[in-house]
């Protein structure tokens, strides 16, 4: 399924050159986010917020519906070795969450991947990253995870991909907070791994 951002998005289909090799890396690196979390030490993941929402006119074209129309949203944040490290929004239509996608209200503490990597009707969009402004929606997940602590639009990197099943779209957004460059760097020089073949 192909996506097209409007003229008023800031999502990217391609990194942009001025960010590191390492950001580059994890924002467009495939498979499963939390399958790399894990990786790089012990991992957590706890929800913050689960609910009936309307679509932001800025995140219909990722879903090809109507703005103000009925989803439901998923947030979470997750931690490597008890530092908060990513946060992420998913969403999708309200009647597809009581349908093809009701397994993301059963979740709980257990992340998307479980449900999305082992159907083969199941078909991935390519990848968008973006630095966050203060107007995405995805920055409202900051504001209402660290309210007025929240860091600076301008230091968040984040990216964002969309499953479809039988025509039926769940949005992940990514959105990697500061504290993970170095903590991603030091833990693989300790693993005596590659960072940006992990």
């Amino acid at each position: 399924m192909q996506l097209h951002p409007n003229h008023r998005s800031m999502w990217m289909a391609a990194p942009s050159p001025v960010l590191a090799r390492q950001q580059k890396y994890w924002l467009f690196r495939p498979d499963a986010l939390t399958a790399g979390l894990r990786q790089l030490g012990q991992f957590n993941l706890r929800v913050i917020n689960e609910q009936v929402d309307g679509l932001q006119p800025a995140e219909a074209w990722m879903l090809q519906r109507e703005a103000r129309s009925p989803i439901w949203v998923r947030e979470i944040m997750m931690s490597i070795n008890g530092v908060d490290c990513v946060f992420a929004r998913s969403f999708t239509p309200l009647q597809a969450s009581h349908g093809l996608w009701q397994g993301m209200r059963r979740l709980r503490t257990r992340p998307l991947a479980d449900m999305l990597y082992h159907n083969p009707q199941i078909i991935r969009s390519p990848f968008f990253a973006c630095r966050l402004n203060e107007q995405q929606p995805l920055y409202g997940t900051a504001r209402r995870i660290f309210g007025a602590h929240a860091p600076s639009a301008r230091q968040l990197l984040a990216r964002c991909s969309v499953f479809w099943r039988s025509g039926q779209p769940l949005l992940v957004a990514e959105c990697f907070l500061p504290e993970f460059w170095p903590l991603a760097a030091k833990s693989a020089y300790e693993q005596g791994l590659d960072p940006f073949r992990i």
